[in-house]
């Protein structure tokens, strides 16, 4: 299918490279370009090194070939990059510019050096050029909405080429001379009309075929989609179709005449389905997207994509069956949609497709739980076509629409009309990413989705929403060690479950507050919190969670050095615990406890301690804790001037070790003194 494609915005036959002489075109402008990459630069000439990347702008309308152009540039050149090509598109299908830190991001992840989720744009862009100083490498920025996109992006790096596709000017960069790009010449724009149509039609009439390159003006757009037309009629003359341009020649630019009589000839169905792929989130459609848009099914929507992609209307993207629609044509179908659909259908539409992939989300979640009989007769009473046949397949899905999805969220979002759906979307998106990727390795995305939830509840004045939102952007603040700014949405998150009187998120949120002055060395505060969500779960009855909690406080006491008050903290949380019956989680405190005893000077009392929670350690069959609980007591027996005892419990850890995990005996004496003493209180 991609050998067969055409890209309405250029000349190239594929989205992907294409072998070299399948490009048409351009010489004069691909020359002028290479030329000017080894162009003295105002720098060079002052005697100075090139303290930047060297920028080449291509410009021209939407349709021009722009893209394409700068495609087969990068192609030329690329032998003398060796690190290869980054790609990043600057604006959205319907023109919404794209923020610097998203595109930034994507750059980032590309080169393998992800930044700390929802990190600021100045720090994502020093993090870029970091990446970029000893690279050799192409920046290839199209669709650049302004110069304060592309200047944010530039390599501080003279061996970097950075080549922006825009329809303009980028006025603001130094030392830039754009290649404006006009129509296509006679002959190039007649071979290309001649791939659609075969060459018979053209050598018959070629005064027909130059006639209508010139009424397309030349725009590589319109003459693939004119082409598109002539091949799906074979008994149609070229000059049949320069005189219908002709008589429609004062209405819109060439490229929407050629659309408009495009879509008048299609039947209705597959009509309405074109103009409603101007709704597909970031112009990303594949069938499940077209089948929910249109209301029919998958396959006649998949027959339909294919019938599009033949005619020029659709490029065919990556190896998934997925779809993208021509930016140049994207503004053009959403007028054709306004003309043609009342408001209430465009919202019925796109409520469908959005519902089509909340449902496609949950089977791509559902699926990985394979442990769940609740998850597998869930799956099993799920429509066929929406399945997946295996977890590989449903990631698979789930990362090569990323792109699409994410853009679903901002769409939905955006709209203001379809909270419900866009909260039910953003659930479902952010549970598939941890599910299959992690939530470490989906951070960035995930902190995106937590503000747009947080948008919503905002709007809809949702305080429920709005805490569980708070809470998540604040641990992946803190993770990402922005301890400050955790704190502030913690202490919001308060509010907010205060507000929805929900215990859970008020009692989480008074833990983490507690956490965040932990993690900034505040440790009163820090007990002082955590003493506040303990007794929230001493009144909701969660003993659980309060012998846990009473081990946090027990923590923050030790970091301040009160060890009178850190034994009484940690003999509450063993009591807890062992009314509980949590065998492993009594072991582990009683761990601590031995630690907090002899940190205060008990020795013996450490001693015997270690040893209760070495039997209560076997119990549990927790065999990294015993290691590191007999590490500790040869320690004890060392401070006691008992080396043989000593070296026999170290004998023992060793072996453990051996057993449990050969590699981690430095992750286990780190363990073993997780709690260092931070000051020297001698308060017993």
């Amino acid at each position: 299918m991609t050998d067969q494609a055409v890209d309405p915005g250029g000349v190239r036959l594929a989205q992907d490279a294409a072998p070299e002489g399948r490009f048409l075109g351009r010489t004069r402008e691909l020359k002028e370009l290479r030329a000017d990459i080894e162009r003295a630069g105002l720098d060079t000439l002052s005697g100075r090194k090139a303290p930047r990347a060297r920028v080449l702008l291509i410009a021209g309308r939407p349709g021009s070939g722009r893209t394409a152009v700068a495609d087969e540039l990068v192609r030329q050149v690329a032998d003398r990059y060796p690190d290869g090509v980054l790609r990043a598109r600057l604006s959205e299908p319907d023109g919404t510019r794209v923020p610097v830190e998203r595109a930034a991001r994507e750059l980032l992840d590309t080169l393998g050096a992800p930044a700390p989720a929802g990190a600021p744009e100045d720090d994502l862009t020093e993090a870029l050029r970091t990446a970029l100083a000893d690279r050799r490498v192409v920046l290839l920025l199209d669709d650049a909405a302004d110069a304060e996109q592309v200047d944010a992006l530039l390599p501080d790096n003279p061996d970097c080429l950075a080549v922006a596709v825009s329809s303009g000017p980028l006025t603001g960069i130094a030392d830039v001379r754009p290649c404006t790009l006009g129509g296509l010449d006679t002959k190039s724009a007649v071979e290309l009309l001649s791939r659609f149509t075969g060459s018979v039609r053209i050598t018959v009439d070629p005064r027909a075929a130059e006639r209508l390159a010139e009424q397309c003006q030349g725009q590589p757009a319109a003459l693939v989609l004119a082409g598109g037309w002539l091949a799906a009629r074979p008994k149609a003359a070229v000059a049949d179709l320069a005189k219908q341009l002709h008589t429609d020649a004062d209405h819109g630019t060439v490229v929407g005449r050629v659309l408009r009589l495009v879509h008048a000839a299609l039947p209705a169905s597959a009509a309405r389905m074109l103009r409603l792929l101007s709704l597909a989130p970031a112009g990303l459609v594949d069938p499940h997207t077209a089948a929910a848009l249109a209301g029919c099914s998958v396959e006649t929507a998949r027959t339909a994509l294919d019938d599009f992609v033949a005619h020029g209307l659709l490029h065919a993207a990556g190896s998934q069956p997925q779809y993208e629609v021509p930016c140049c044509l994207h503004p053009l179908l959403a007028d054709l949609a306004r003309a043609h659909e009342r408001p209430a259908e465009l919202q019925l539409a796109r409520a469908r497709m959005l519902e089509r992939t909340v449902r496609l989300l949950q089977s791509c979640r559902a699926i990985t739980e394979t442990d769940s009989p609740q998850a597998r007769e869930k799956l099993l009473g799920t429509p066929r076509a929406l399945r997946f046949p295996t977890p590989r397949a449903a990631a698979d899905w789930l990362r090569s629409r990323r792109p699409a999805l994410l853009a679903s969220a901002r769409v939905a979002v955006a709209d203001g009309e379809l909270d419900t759906l866009a909260r039910r979307l953003m659930s479902q998106l952010v549970r598939a990413m941890v599910a299959h990727f992690g939530t470490q390795a989906a951070a960035s995305d995930l902190y995106d989705l937590h503000g747009l939830v947080l948008d919503v509840a905002e709007r809809r004045r949702l305080p429920r929403e709005r805490a569980a939102a708070l809470l998540n952007l604040g641990d992946l603040d803190a993770r990402t060690g922005r301890t400050s700014d955790a704190l502030a949405r913690y202490r919001a998150a308060l509010d907010a479950g205060r507000e929805a009187n929900d215990p859970y998120a008020t009692g989480r949120a008074m833990e983490s507050v507690g956490g965040a002055h932990l993690e900034l060395g505040d440790y009163a505060r820090a007990a002082d919190w955590f003493g506040r969500a303990l007794a929230e779960r001493l009144a909701r009855g969660d003993r659980a969670e309060a012998a846990r909690l009473y081990g946090r406080i027990g923590a923050a006491h030790t970091y301040a050095g009160r060890y009178g008050e850190a034994l009484r903290n940690w003999r509450a949380a063993v009591a807890g615990h062992r009314k509980n019956g949590d065998v492993a989680a009594q072991a582990r405190a009683l761990s601590e406890l031995a630690r907090v005893q002899e940190y205060a000077g008990r020795l013996e009392e450490s001693l015997r301690t270690c040893r209760e929670a070495l039997e209560w350690a076997r119990r549990a069959d927790d065999g990294r804790l015993r290691a590191a609980l007999h590490l500790r007591v040869a320690d004890s027996f060392e401070r006691l001037g008992d080396p043989a005892s000593a070296a026999l419990h170290r004998g023992t850890a060793e072996r453990i070790l051996a057993e449990e995990a050969p590699e981690g005996d430095s992750e286990l004496e780190q363990e073993a003194n997780a709690c260092e003493i931070r000051s020297a209180s001698a308060e017993d």
